[in-house]
C-alpha cells in the first residue's frame, strides 16, 4: 500500500497521508513518499495548488515508536543512520513546502501529534475539523522537537506559548488550536472535506505567480530588516506587473468583470 496517495484534479494536489490503521504515523517509507510527492508538486506546472490530509481516523499522530523501538540497539551504540535517513527526507519535504511557490493547506482532523504538527506548520493555510485534537507531544518520548516545528511556533504563536507546548506537550482543542493562530478556520467534521475543496478550487484558479511572491515576502520578513523588505517587495510587485494575470486583474477591475487568471 502506498505510503502517500496523490489525485490531481483542475489544477489542485490533494496528497492524502495513507497509514490509517496507524493514524498515519511517521516510518522510513511515509518519509521518501513525503520527499518525493513534494519534490514532483514542485516540478508539476501543472499544480497551482496543494492539499494535505490524512487517510482515516487522524491526520498524523507522529513518527512510528515501533520504528524508533527496532533502531534502539543500533541508537545506543551510537549509530543514528536509521533517524538520519528519515531526517534527510522529511527536513527535505520541509524545505521544499516553504520554498515552493504554490500554496498548501493542511486539512486536519482527529490527531495531530507530534510531526504532524510540524507538518501543519509547514503549510501556509490550515482548516481543522472540530474533532482534531493536537499536542507537540515530543517531550513524552523523550524527545525534542523536529520537523521545523521549533523555526515555525515562536513566528506563530510566540515564544512563550511555543515553550508551553514544547516542554509541557500538552493535548488541546480545535478552539485552542485557533485562539493561539495555529489554524486559520475551525469546521464541523462533516463539512471538512467540502470547505477544503471549496479553498483550494478558489486558489487554484488565482493569481499563482501573485501568490509566490507573497509567499516568499511573507517567509522571508521574519529575517528581514524594512530597507530589505521595501526592496523585495518592489522587486517582487515588479515581477507580478511583467505577468499577464497582472494585465488579466488590472483590466477585469476596471471592466467590473471576474479575472480569469492562468498562471503567466
Amino acid at each position: 500500500m502506498a505510503a502517500i496517495v496523490t489525485e490531481k484534479e483542475q489544477g489542485v494536489l490533494v496528497m492524502t497521508l495513507n497509514r490509517p490503521e496507524r493514524l498515519n504515523v511517521l516510518d522510513p517509507h511515509m518519509a521518501t513518499a513525503l520527499h518525493a510527492a513534494f519534490n514532483d508538486a514542485a516540478a508539476d506546472s501543472t499544480v497551482r495548488c496543494i492539499v494535505v490530509r490524512g487517510a482515516g481516523d487522524g491526520f498524523m499522530a507522529g513518527g512510528d515508536l515501533r520504528f524508533f523501538e527496532q533502531s534502539l540497539q543500533k541508537l545506543s551504540h551510537g549509530d543514528h543512520r536509521p533517524l538520519k535517513a528519515i531526517f534527510d527526507d522529511v527536513h527535505g519535504a520541509i524545505r521544499v513546502m516553504y520554498a515552493l511557490p504554490k500554496p498548501i493547506i493542511a486539512c486536519v482532523h482527529g490527531a495531530v501529534a507530534g510531526f504532524g504538527v510540524s507538518l501543519m506548520t509547514a503549510c501556509d493555510l490550515v482548516i481543522a475539523a472540530e474533532d482534531a485534537v493536537f499536542t507537540l507531544a515530543y517531550c513524552h518520548i523523550g524527545a525534542s522537537p523536529d520537523g521545523g516545528s521549533t523555526f515555525a511556533l515562536p513566528r506563530v504563536i510566540g515564544l512563550k506559548r511555543s515553550m508551553e507546548l514544547g516542554l509541557l506537550g500538552e493535548r488541546f482543542d480545535a478552539d485552542r488550536a485557533l485562539s493561539l493562530g495555529l489554524v486559520n478556520w475551525v469546521v464541523p467534521a462533516e463539512q471538512l472535506h467540502a470547505r477544503t475543496r471549496d479553498l483550494a478550487a478558489r486558489l487554484a484558479c488565482g493569481p499563482t505567480r501573485a501568490y509566490a511572491n507573497t509567499k516568499m515576502l511573507l517567509n522571508a520578513s521574519l529575517d528581514a530588516d524594512l530597507n530589505q523588505q521595501l526592496d523585495r517587495e518592489q522587486n517582487a510587485f515588479l515581477d507580478c506587473a511583467g505577468s499577464e494575470d497582472f494585465a488579466e486583474g488590472v483590466d477585469a477591475f476596471l471592466n467590473k468583470r471576474r479575472p480569469r487568471f492562468r498562471g503567466r
